[in-house]
């Protein structure tokens, strides 16, 4: 059910309705009647009794009116002698038991002036312990709601023998929200609204600017979570007396609003079904999702956590990479239920096959190889003697916190999280939707493994798109973006973003088959490069031949051998004429399926040239994803290809984090500050300098003789 009908769900429903208004709406901060607040109250009312509903009303004040009146009058008594002396608190059942009668003569008025009945019940915590009284007052009060009637509830503060709070069995009441609270049960009331002197419950004191007001109370969730401010600042209860008299009736099947009754038609609007106020209901668990957290939540707690996460030791660390990679195995068969899903409505939704993508078996075997590399936290980088008896050290540390986008491959979330986790990161993910069910169980396996001690926030997963632009706001607390997708998407986020971004784009990846290469070896490297795995960003997009190779069998037979297995060909102005193709309209276009573009160069030199130009949009000021294989004899200087990887004699597939031995891989960095190629830990690690000392100051560098001699680091 949507929040905003949580309200309306019931409200058509409701025929007789509790309401109550405690002393801080009754009475200004001075003490006096708030005339204009009671006035609205009783105009509310007298709506809803015109209408047709039973009203009920609990209300509170009579000892607020009553200290007024005889502080007033204590003055006026008083000698100039009296006033010097110390003045006694006036005792409470004096203040009621003067005050009643004054409070029930102004509503009264009130009700006489909008034609409307009323009448007064005085109650105390030792009539309801007596059945008989329960079933006369509840005949009592039925007879007055059939004739229109509103009984007006208060405790007969006067002659009460309460001494302290407590609770029983037979519900009886401490203050005028528990009373209210009794008197919903036993008279079988639809609604109970509890008017406060703020908007409703909070997740902290009102007055505290980072308090959040809570619009449906869910009791698993939030009754751990909440700090209550001061009690009233005139009246027994407050909010905690509130929350607690709400939870009891909710609980018995009563729904109940807390509102601010200083608003003139807050009760108006809990009867029409708008969100107003905190809702309390026996069903709130099924209306609000228990997760629900806003984007600086979930970002503030991933940084929490991988604080938690650094200050364990590396085997503690190293246990909880083990941990996952054994409970990814252990639901495995979870996953591909969950993945076989995806799968079915991908194909269902017409996505290109090759994006399609299937979970590696080997997921937990890369996981535990990430585990057993060398620690990265904390690493000596360079050791330095500033003087004598000052040691500088430049160590390795994690960047903070992480917020990587991806689209497709959901094993791209299991690579992820080990890597965040072995760099001590924090890390917020949001996957493609075509791979929303393996995201969402992989996100619950893995996060089920991380221990209390670091706590499972370590890694969020954001559930839609639209709360990505949340996120990209919180410079303050999220360190690095990685979008790994589509051109646009990388664009996209780059603009939408103070947070630096990693870049991870769209680019062309190209192989190139020199006049001296062998051609059966070149056959076999191409084939690899296209069909391994099309959708992956190190596979051939584009093939560049030699001319001299144009009139050898060679290439006829990778021509042919390409398309038997199924690659469509499409060819640049030269190798479309030369061997009759469809020419392609860009050599910008990354295919990620069985698809790539041949053209025919001059040589070697026009190949790297080609590359330069091709391998990157020029819309877009960051370089693309570009790799070059060459074949035959190596370029004299490999410098000069000013790409992040270049391959010599093996297919552009080995550009990989696994495969180069990082253990996984983020993503490909297309940047070339910071990391760049394909992404590790050490990727996702900073710098910080640590200095030792002894006790030196600077005082202008008088007594400092700087010797900056480097230490050579043990192995």
């Amino acid at each position: 059910m949507e929040a905003m009908d949580q309200t309306r769900a019931f409200v058509n429903g409701v025929k007789r309705v509790v309401i109550k208004v405690g002393t801080a709406v009754v009475t200004r901060a001075d003490g006096r009647i708030a005339l204009g607040r009671l006035g609205a109250l009783c105009e509310q009312l007298k709506e809803l009794n015109s209408r047709g509903l039973e009203v009920i009303l609990v209300t509170s004040g009579a000892v607020g009116v009553g200290r007024q009146r005889l502080r007033y009058r204590k003055l006026v008594h008083s000698s100039f002698a009296d006033l010097q002396k110390p003045q006694v608190e006036l005792d409470g059942k004096a203040c009621a038991a003067v005050g009643q009668s004054g409070l029930m003569a102004l509503y009264d008025t009130l009700f006489s002036q909008l034609d409307v009945a009323s009448s007064q019940l005085l109650v105390t915590d030792n009539d309801f312990k007596d059945p008989d009284f329960r079933m006369q007052l509840c005949e009592t009060v039925k007879s007055l709601l059939a004739l229109r009637v509103i009984p007006i509830f208060n405790e007969n503060d006067a002659i009460s023998t309460r001494r302290a709070p407590y609770e029983d069995s037979s519900g009886i009441f401490w203050d005028n929200d528990s009373l209210a609270c009794l008197l919903a049960l036993e008279l079988k009331a639809d609604l109970l609204v509890l008017l406060s002197d703020v908007e409703g419950l909070y997740n902290g004191p009102p007055s505290e600017p980072h308090s959040k007001l809570i619009h449906t109370y869910i009791k698993k969730k939030h009754q751990g979570e909440i700090t209550f401010g001061d009690k009233s600042r005139v009246g027994r209860g407050g909010m905690t007396a509130k929350v607690k008299a709400a939870v009891v009736a909710a609980d018995a099947g009563i729904p109940v609003v807390i509102t601010s009754g200083y608003a003139t038609d807050n009760i108006i609007k809990v009867l029409k079904g708008e969100r107003i106020g905190t809702l309390f209901h026996q069903d709130a668990h099924l209306w609000a999702p228990l997760r629900k957290v806003s984007a600086r939540e979930m970002a503030v707690a991933a940084r929490e956590c991988s604080r938690r996460l650094q200050g364990l030791s590396s085997e503690d660390r190293r246990k909880i990479l083990l941990d996952i990679a054994d409970a990814l195995e252990a639901n495995e068969n979870l996953i591909k239920v969950e993945n076989e899903a995806d799968v079915a409505a991908a194909q269902q939704a017409g996505y290109d096959k090759s994006l399609i993508s299937r979970l590696i078996s080997s997921l937990a075997k890369s996981i535990r190889v990430l585990a057993d590399m060398e620690e990265p936290i904390g690493h000596v980088l360079k050791k330095t003697e500033l003087a004598d008896g000052l040691i500088l050290e430049k160590t390795s540390c994690p960047l903070g916190v992480l917020l990587i986008v991806f689209e497709s491959r959901p094993e791209a979330l299991v690579q992820i999280a080990s890597l965040a986790i072995r760099s001590g990161n924090g890390l917020l993910l949001k996957g493609g939707k075509e791979a929303k069910q393996s995201n969402a169980i992989l996100h619950k396996v893995i996060t089920a493994a991380i221990p209390d001690t670091v706590g499972e926030k370590l890694i969020g997963l954001v559930a839609s798109r639209d709360e990505i632009s949340d996120l990209l706001k919180l410079d303050d607390v999220i360190d690095l973006v990685i979008p790994r997708g589509s051109n646009k998407l990388v664009s996209q986020i780059k603009d939408s973003t103070k947070i630096p971004v990693l870049g991870h784009a769209d680019g062309i990846c190209h192989v190139y088959v020199d006049k001296s290469a062998n051609l059966d070896m070149a056959k076999h490297i191409v084939l690899d490069a296209k069909i391994d795995y099309p959708a992956a960003c190190n596979a051939m997009e584009t093939l560049l031949v030699h001319k001299d190779l144009l009139e050898t069998e060679g290439l006829n037979e990778l021509i042919v051998e390409l398309r038997s297995q199924g690659v469509n060909l499409y060819g640049g102005p030269r190798a479309s004429s030369l061997l009759h193709i469809t020419e392609v309209l860009s050599f910008h276009h990354e295919y990620n399926s069985l698809a790539c573009t041949i053209e025919i160069v001059d040589d070697v030199h026009a190949a790297i040239d080609h590359i330069h130009r091709h391998g990157r949009h020029r819309t877009v000021k960051l370089q693309k994803s570009s790799y070059i294989k060459l074949t035959g004899k190596p370029v004299s200087d490999m410098s000069i290809i000013l790409l992040a990887a270049v391959f010599h004699n093996a297919s552009t597939r080995f550009c990989d984090g696994a495969r180069f031995g990082l253990g996984a891989e983020v993503g490909i960095s297309t940047s070339r500050i910071h990391a760049r190629g394909p992404v590790g830990v050490e990727g996702l690690l900073t710098t910080r300098w640590i200095l030792r000392g002894s006790g030196q100051v600077v005082d202008g560098d008088k007594g400092v003789i700087y010797t900056h001699k480097n230490i050579t680091l043990q192995s």
